[in-house]
């Protein structure tokens, strides 16, 4: 499984600077970031190797990625990259709502989502969480944390400090806390959220590298369906059904409408899209599509209304 961590908090609070410097103590490992857009990151420059199309190739074997709208197809892109990346960063914008995309990223085949760190500017958080326009936001990244990464805590008195992590103590009674100066976490900061989802933790070393588990056969973690599908059948009916099962990982396949039309029908996590066959693959619709889900978790009765067969592989 591929550790992925979600990094939120609010505009100017140190999410890049965080990034930078856990790609500057890479310790050898591998480190793909995902950002909404170039633009609203900030690489430090001497870490860039080049840029290939959406993806700037970084030191140390690391890369970072434009994911844009499509989270889901990125993630799956990254995890298949060859080498493949040790640990994931995905890097949201100052006002998106990192659990909510972290919920996305779970829906990914062989990722595992360790947590979401809100990192907070402690000079300007409290005012920020008041704001008329922005507190909503700011208390929901807060309170959906698993990891409160309270930066620039030299600018604060010890009295002020003090009544500032006793705030965030109220707001979020879960979530471990770190406290930093310009975002520079120590080598066990992986720890910290590896201990809340393991009781003993232990996923990283002491200097910060990861400890892999033995890895398990996919077979005992994902079921595989593939249905042999009805000829002529209502295409956006069966994309509509296809929509609304979340416990679908993945489908792909090939599908003939009414009037011998091929598409190319896809689901990516919550993705769902179907697409008209090119001229190459006009005529040639196989009826098939492959379905992914975890084990256990395929739909009962999934495709019933269209297919004549269904075998599980």
């Amino acid at each position: 499984m591929l550790p992925t961590l979600v990094i939120g908090g609010y505009l100017g609070a140190g999410k890049t600077t965080l990034v930078n410097h856990l790609l500057r103590h890479a310790s050898g490992q591998r480190i793909a970031v995902l950002v909404n857009d170039f633009g609203d990151i900030n690489i430090d420059a001497d870490l860039i190797r080049g840029q290939f199309g959406d993806v700037l190739e970084l030191s140390g074997g690391c890369v970072c990625c434009s994911f844009g709208a499509d989270l889901v197809g990125a993630l799956m892109r990254v995890s298949a990259r060859i080498p493949a990346p040790d640990v994931v960063l995905i890097e949201t914008s100052g006002v998106a709502m990192p659990a909510a995309v972290a919920r996305s990223a779970r829906l990914v085949p062989g990722l595992s989502v360790l947590g979401v760190v809100a990192v907070l500017d402690a000079m300007t958080v409290q005012a920020q969480a008041q704001d008329r326009y922005v507190g909503g936001t700011v208390m929901q990244q807060i309170q959906e944390a698993d990891l409160l990464l309270l930066n620039k805590v030299d600018l604060l008195s010890s009295a002020e400090l003090i009544q500032t992590q006793t705030w965030l103590a109220g707001l979020n009674t879960t979530a471990s806390r770190l406290d930093t100066s310009q975002s520079a976490v120590p080598p066990s900061f992986w720890n910290l959220l590896d201990d809340l989802r393991t009781p003993g933790g232990g996923g990283w070393t002491s200097d910060g590298r990861l400890r892999r588990p033995p890895m398990q056969d996919a077979a005992t973690q994902f079921e595989t369906r593939s249905f042999q599908l009805l000829t002529g059948v209502d295409v956006h009916a069966l994309k509509a059904e296809l929509d609304g099962q979340v416990h679908v990982l993945r489908a792909k396949g090939w599908v003939e409408d009414a009037v011998g039309t091929s598409w190319l029908l896809q689901k990516v996590g919550s993705l769902c899209t179907l697409t008209p066959a090119d001229a190459a693959r006009a005529g040639k619709a196989a009826g098939q599509l492959v379905v992914i889900s975890l084990k256990g978790e395929m739909p009962d009765g999934l495709l019933s209304n269209w297919s004549t067969s269904t075998t599980l592989r």
